[in-house]
């Protein structure tokens, strides 16, 4: 994978771990927007305190930290007992993850905060890792999810909600979304973050941050509590959110998914380039510009001659030599007869 070939270590895990928390974290200020637009004033900052951070965030993180805590405890002693096969192992983070995402909906909290903990909690050791590193097994989950992930996106996509918006005005909100939202802050901060130690690193982590599955969620979950309990103020909301949230990921889909091939091109090009430039400068002893700049004054100076060259040549007016030896050159005058005069 290009990630692992080319990105730090420190730089994939402090991405991972911002995507995790980033889109954990982001439930409980969907929530208070939402609480504001239905109750408004202290009712909804209550309510969103009560319900939002006490039910949905601080239920998820514990149920998450304690189930992924004995999941990993479990799983070890099993394994060390030999009660586990290796297909069960491997299948073992699967299941778990499907176990908190149904028991979350029943309780109705934050089912992708209490799965990132889960997942902290679970190879918090780096045990499960490190066994499983070898097999292939989170890769081929990450390709199997993120191809389903975007086969069922685009046949979500609404198209026609695009022109009616109106399409100049979406690609805008899409250009500065994408380039205002992470890119300049963190050039700004990059010195406070330790994993982060230039600005290089700074602009790739700025750059690539991906819009996707939560984005996503958090637009029909939107458009769902809207549509549970309507006010004023919903309709409209309920009409542009869903398809701005779609043009954004759609937009990341495309342009983070292009940025990969442009760079390794770019590449390809500048080595291609040097490659021939060493060849050239090995060849001639110089560099290859020396080259160009020899040929083109050799080719000035045969098509106009030099001024100093120019002219009848001097005589050899060294010691002995007279007019009419031999190897003084020789010129025929014509002389009209005025001159002759």
């Amino acid at each position: 994978m290009f990630a692992e070939s080319h990105v730090p270590m420190r730089l994939r895990n402090i991405l991972m771990a911002e995507s995790g928390a980033n889109d954990g974290l982001g439930y409980p200020f969907l929530f208070f927007a939402l609480y504001l637009m239905r109750l408004g004033g202290a009712q909804a900052i209550g309510t969103w305190f009560l319900m939002t951070w006490v039910y949905q965030v601080l239920l998820s993180t514990a149920i998450g930290a304690v189930t992924g805590y004995l999941a990993r405890k479990t799983l070890r002693y099993a394994e060390t007992a030999g009660w586990v096969d290796k297909e069960s192992f491997l299948s073992s983070s699967i299941t778990l993850a499907l176990l908190l995402v149904g028991l979350c909906t029943i309780l109705g909290t934050d089912d992708i905060l209490c799965c990132f903990v889960a997942g902290n909690s679970f190879t918090w050791d780096d045990w499960f890792r490190v066994e499983t590193e070898d097999t292939g097994l989170q890769e081929t989950m990450n390709g199997l999810l993120s191809m389903s992930f975007f086969i069922y996106f685009g046949t979500i996509i609404p198209w026609s909600s695009f022109a009616s918006e109106g399409k100049w005005q979406m690609l805008v909100a899409v250009v500065l979304i994408m380039v205002v939202r992470r890119l300049p802050i963190l050039m700004a901060s990059y010195r406070l973050i330790p994993a982060i130690r230039t600005w290089q690193d700074a602009l790739f982590a700025g750059w690539f941050g991906p819009i996707g599955v939560s984005a996503v969620f958090y637009s029909i979950e939107t458009k769902k509590q809207i549509d549970d309990h309507p006010d004023s103020n919903s309709g409209r909301v309920a009409e542009l959110v869903y398809p701005i949230v779609c043009a954004v990921v759609f937009g990341s889909v495309i342009v983070h998914g292009v940025t990969i091939p442009l760079v390794l091109m770019g590449r390809r090009v500048k080595t291609t380039l040097s490659t021939s430039a060493s060849s050239i400068w090995n060849q001639s002893g110089h560099s290859p510009f020396r080259n160009l700049a020899s040929w083109y004054r050799e080719k000035r100076q045969n098509k106009e001659p030099d001024s100093a060259q120019m002219g009848p040549p001097a005589y050899n007016t060294s010691e002995g030599a007279t007019p009419n030896e031999s190897n003084q050159p020789r010129h025929i005058v014509i002389l009209d007869s005025d001159s002759a005069k």
